[in-house]
């Protein structure tokens, strides 16, 4: 889980050096459904394909679809850190092994709760769920700090130091991991599973695309493409679930949401996830394009110390996860899924408190508090959910939990991206073209560039590069050179962009708090009713054989 949640951002750091690499423009307007599409791939085809690949082991066998995962994921890693072609070919050849990659990582996150369901008592569910929460969690921050130290030194690299952890974890797993509980014999649901993956697909790929300008607009809400693939794909969602309600054997067991805990359980970890998805990218946009460079680091030296600034986060969760899951199996979950919820949304309301230059201290306080807040909700909430469900549909409830989970984190980086770009759009051009012709800049060329979509900016400042070194170009060698070193300098693209952006960002985390209190009402009444041992609760009046929770 650790290795296959680290491959989920790892590129994000490494992207200017990947596409460096095999000599591609990134920010080039042909190139962006590239850039996109390095960034979404692995998320988009994880998130369509885990409650299939569930549902896969709780009839062939779980541990045989997890060792499955590993062997897909092992070989694409093998390809991707093989790449010898260059350009759109590169570019494609990329993007097509890590769609693959997204397959097995799909495999070992539909299976991987559920294996440890089966293979642990309900009263240390929490903490075997924890640690497997811990690395899933911090896993997605550890890929920021990976791949900053490894993309300069050689990009190929970034995919290579999956391959030797890979290989001895397929033959370990085969050798050492076995089904622990009786395999659930049935067709399987053809309409369901094309029906799901038709319809999540133009979801997210319309979810992709509106972050791309479309005509005169920043962003590609209007594009009717975009809303076309929106509309069609939520349509083509509720025909799976017309078809899930009637087939014999369905891929998404739509009964399962009558279990209290679970459905209420599912619904805070989708808020939670809506809540925290955006943010990495947001904070990294914070600090790559604002607060180093105003402390004097490089733009080419941005990413890899926005991992690094961001390990705050990833020390308050490791601390918490596990601690929640072992005190959750003594003491019930409540306590700990809602007060972590609170917690975080006290974070996300401090950090709009916060101004744009902040003092670091401060900052990294408030991103241990964060990472504590995630840690103690995520670990009690999947003991919880997991525990809630019959044996036998225990691979098809994970995949669907982590549907929940992938699908809510496009939708947040969706969200997120478009409250901080509708924020910059509104007073950024005129912000820029008055800052430009300020500083020598003639004013056709200075309202010509304060046109461009703002999301061109937040990429570069994201990607590593200078934006106004990389805006103005070759316009550079006309200006004074005192003008234009200050203009691409540490000072002048951060002081212009810190109002506009701290409007977009208060909204965003406006919409984090919402989320995260929402989370914290549904984890507070989905608990179960004794807070103990919730299966038992919720099942045996559905007369599921259950556990005795003493044993």
């Amino acid at each position: 889980m650790l290795i296959a949640t680290i491959n989920s951002s790892i590129v994000l750091i490494a992207l200017p050096d990947v596409f460096k690499g095999i000599g591609i423009n990134p920010l080039d307007p042909a190139n962006t459904s590239y850039l996109l599409w390095m960034i979404m791939g692995f998320l988009v085809v994880t998130a369509v394909l885990v409650v299939s690949f569930g549902r896969l082991g709780d009839m062939y066998g779980r541990a045989r679809m997890y060792n499955l995962g590993f062997l897909i994921f092992t070989i694409s890693s093998i390809l991707l850190a093989v790449t010898w072609m260059s350009g759109d070919a590169a570019a494609l050849w990329l993007i097509g092994w890590r769609v693959v990659q997204g397959i097995g990582g799909a495999f070992l996150m539909a299976n991987s709760s559920a294996i440890l369901t089966d293979a642990f008592p309900a009263n240390q569910r929490g903490l075997a769920l924890g640690i497997n929460g811990v690395a899933a969690v911090a896993g997605s921050f550890l890929g920021l700090v990976v791949g900053g130290v490894l993309a300069p030194i050689n990009w190929h690299l970034v995919f290579l130091v999956s391959v030797p952890f890979g290989v001895i974890g397929t033959i370990w797993a085969y050798l050492k991991l076995h089904d622990t509980s009786p395999r659930q014999k049935a067709n399987l649901d053809w309409g369901g599973n094309i029906t799901f993956a038709v319809g999540l697909i133009a979801v997210m790929v319309a979810i992709t695309y509106g972050l791309q300008p479309y005509g005169g607009h920043p962003m590609g809400w209007t594009n009717p493409w975009v809303l076309g693939s929106l509309i069609g794909g939520l349509a083509v969602l509720g025909l799976f679930a017309w078809i899930e309600l009637r087939t014999e054997n369905p891929l998404f067991d739509l009964s399962l949401f009558k279990i209290r805990v679970y459905s209420l359980g599912n619904l805070a970890n989708l808020m939670a996830s809506l809540g925290r998805g955006g943010l990495q990218f947001i904070l990294i946009i914070w600090l790559q394009g604002i607060w180093l460079p105003q402390h004097g680091y490089s733009y080419e030296e941005t990413p890899l110390w926005a991992g690094i600034y961001m390990l705050p986060m990833t020390v308050g969760f490791l601390i918490a996860a596990p601690l929640s899951g072992v005190l959750s199996d003594r003491r019930g979950a409540a306590f700990f899924t809602t007060g972590g919820m609170v917690l975080t949304a006290l974070t996300f309301f401090l950090l709009t408190e916060l101004p744009v230059n902040f003092p670091y201290p401060l900052f990294a306080a408030l991103l241990v508090a964060n990472g504590i807040g995630m840690g103690m909700f995520t670990s009690p909430n999947r003991a919880e959910v997991m525990s809630s469900l019959p044996g036998n549909a225990r691979g098809a409830g994970a995949g669907m939990t982590a549907t929940f989970q992938n699908s809510a984190m496009v939708l947040s980086i969706g969200i997120f991206f478009s409250l901080i770009i509708a924020g910059l759009s509104t007073t950024l051009p005129a912000a820029m073209s008055t800052g430009l012709t300020a500083h020598g800049v003639p004013a056709d060329a200075a309202n010509e560039l304060a046109q461009l979509p703002a999301v061109a900016v937040l990429f570069a400042a994201f990607l590593g590069y200078n934006p106004i070194e990389h805006l103005l170009g070759g316009s550079l060698g006309g200006l004074p050179p005192d003008q234009a070193g200050f203009l691409t300098g540490h000072s002048f693209f951060p002081s212009l962009v810190t109002e506009p952006f701290a409007d977009g960002l208060h909204i965003a985390f406006w919409f984090a708090i919402v989320a995260s209190l929402v989370a914290a009402v549904a984890s507070w009444f989905g608990r179960p009713r004794s807070d103990k041992a919730g299966v038992v609760d919720e099942l045996a009046p559905r007369g599921v054989p259950v556990p005795d929770p003493a044993s």
